[in-house]
């Protein structure tokens, strides 16, 4: 459990483990539905194997993401100025828990309804992504959200992994009695429903909304207002240039992550010929080396350095690019798996954590709605390229993940003008 040192005053580990509960919840989401199942499906079932699927399910995504880029700063705002993080967030678990389980609606060529639930259910995941992440700075102390931060989400992608898990259990029953993909696949849907929902409960039972409402503008409305303290934000955003760099770094080396999630199943099928329970098996696999990566790197984060720990994913993505596009044999594509695990897991904690270390605390819902807008972006950029690149190139699939590979090396330059301690010490000022 994690040390009472490590968590800010008045905040109990039970407490730290409801809020890591959420994560998860969540993770069952994007691994079966995202990640490893849902959009294989969607490319050889829905989209009947046509050259244009991948592209439509990368457009279907960036249409989601969108939305959360539109909405997600105001959303924050509003949280902070009202201390409503809890009350949105389990808005947002209940839209994405219903619209998870009306995918298992959808079948062989029924674009109409697959393209609208996956906008509706992403949507809904995203907006509790980024609220969910607000309430870190709450729960540890600066010097320790890069451990608070990473054991949460190791534990995270345990969750993904019991809804994979299920998932696979499911699936090997049904091939065993002949059921085809389009008999299975939506069956899985309604168990990822089902343990989100189940999962995500010790999160609004134990963890608290310790922030208080703020000093309201008189004479406007919730949604004015909410644009107002944005716009407030953006306007002083000189005073957090490294927190700005930072996000500007993030959406680029976010695209190439998000692509790898979002396209990781239809390469494993596409360019490898892997099978549905083979790309499940590894699927499982990356979690399992995620939840790793998120835990080493989490515990030595905080000693090391935000910015070096970054880099090092860094580095470790662009190797995996390198062997995934040079793998001919299944061997290369699994050892590219296991790289891909350990650099998912710490580059998604370790960002989270220097988001939460150089905002500041009073506004952390409309700062972490910024990284949403970032991370939201990003999902759009990455995966739209591989899309385009694969449906430009008559499905070369490995042309398209090499080419956003290089989202990775933009990353990596941009890091070096971010200085985690001088924005610490901005957003530590601004609460004076």
């Amino acid at each position: 459990m994690m040390s009472l040192n490590n968590l800010a005053d008045g905040v109990r580990p039970r407490e730290v483990w409801a809020w890591a509960m959420y994560d998860f919840a969540n993770s069952g989401y994007t691994t079966v539905v995202i990640t490893a199942i849902f959009n294989a499906y969607f490319v050889a079932v829905v989209a009947e194997g046509e050259d244009w699927g991948t592209l439509a399910w990368s457009a279907a995504l960036a249409v989601s993401y969108f939305l959360v880029m539109l909405t997600a700063p105001a959303l924050g705002a509003y949280a902070d100025a009202y201390a409503s993080k809890k009350r949105l967030l389990l808005a947002s678990t209940i839209g994405c828990v219903l619209f998870t389980a009306g995918l298992a609606l959808v079948g062989k060529g029924e674009l109409y309804l697959a393209i609208p639930l996956i906008i509706l259910s992403n949507f809904f995941f995203g907006v509790g992504e980024n609220l969910i992440a607000a309430f870190l700075p709450e729960l540890a102390r600066g010097e320790a959200m890069g451990k608070v931060s990473g054991w949460g989400w190791s534990i995270g992608f345990v969750g993904g992994l019991l809804s994979l898990g299920a998932s696979l259990a499911y699936v090997t029953w049904a091939e065993g009695q002949g059921q085809s993909a389009a008999q299975f696949v939506p069956v899985t849907m309604l168990i990822t429903a089902g343990l989100f929902a189940l999962a995500a409960l010790p999160t609004f039972l134990m963890l608290r909304e310790r922030a208080v409402p703020q000093l309201h503008l008189q004479g406007r409305g919730v949604v004015n207002e909410a644009f107002t303290r944005l716009g407030e934000t953006l306007h002083h955003a000189r005073r957090y240039r490294d927190l700005g760099h930072f996000l500007v770094c993030l959406v680029f080396y976010q695209a190439g992550i998000q692509a790898v999630i979002a396209l990781a199943a239809i390469y494993a099928q596409q360019a490898m010929h892997f099978g549905t329970r083979e790309t499940i098996m590894l699927v499982l696999l990356v979690n399992v080396t995620a939840a790793v990566g998120a835990f080493v790197f989490g515990q030595i984060q905080d000693r090391l350095g935000h910015i070096r720990t970054i880099a090092l994913t860094l580095l470790g993505w662009i190797a995996m690019i390198l062997i995934a596009w040079s793998a001919d044999t299944p061997g290369q594509f699994w050892i590219a798996a296991n790289i891909t695990g350990l650099c998912l897991g710490a580059s998604q904690s370790a960002g989270r954590a220097l988001v939460g270390y150089m905002s500041p605390p009073a506004r952390s819902a409309e700062f972490f709605g910024l990284w949403g807008l970032a991370v939201k972006l990003s999902a759009i950029l990455g995966p739209l390229t591989y899309g385009l690149v694969s449906w430009l190139s008559g499905g070369d699939h490995r042309l398209a993940i090499l080419m956003t590979g290089s989202y990775f090396l933009i990353g990596l330059v941009l890091l070096r003008g971010v200085n985690a301690e001088r924005g610490r010490h901005a957003a530590l000022l601004a609460e004076d």
